[in-house]
């Protein structure tokens, strides 16, 4: 399994409602970030504080820009996530599953995880261990 490159894939396809935030993470974000709070309405996310509108995106979802790369400009577009230490636990928990992975198309996969996928599973379970439980006791 390769390091996750950045390519957003995962950010862009749930971060247009297909995402829950607990209640406890709503109330944490109303009383100490604001900032992220005002995109919830009626304790779901992801809302325009403006108009009220759903969002199509995630709004704290971000291009990586290359005034902020050192070297060259990357050969593809990288993502990074403005609240990364707060996000929904729906974010820290993915990716979950070798089979979610493959069918979101997600770069970190190789061929040597699809010829052995219980080896894989049991790697992610261990990269991501500090994220979410492991994929046996998820609710």
């Amino acid at each position: 399994m390769k390091d996750c490159n950045q390519c957003g894939k995962c950010c862009i396809k749930y971060g247009d409602g297909a995402l829950s935030a607990t209640q406890d993470e709503i109330d944490l974000w109303e009383i100490f970030n604001p900032e992220i709070f005002e995109f919830v309405k009626n304790d779901d996310i992801w809302f325009d504080p403006i108009s009220g509108q759903k969002l199509t995106r995630c709004p704290f979802l971000e291009v990586e820009s290359n005034a902020d790369l050192k070297a060259q400009p990357p050969t593809q577009t990288k993502y990074t996530c403005s609240i990364y230490q707060n996000r929904p636990e729906d974010c820290r928990h993915y990716p979950s599953l070798i089979a979610e992975m493959i069918r979101d198309e997600c770069e970190m996969i190789e061929i040597t995880d699809l010829d052995k996928p219980i080896q894989a599973q049991q790697k992610l379970d261990i990269l991501m261990q500090d994220s979410r439980p492991p994929s046996g006791t998820q609710r």
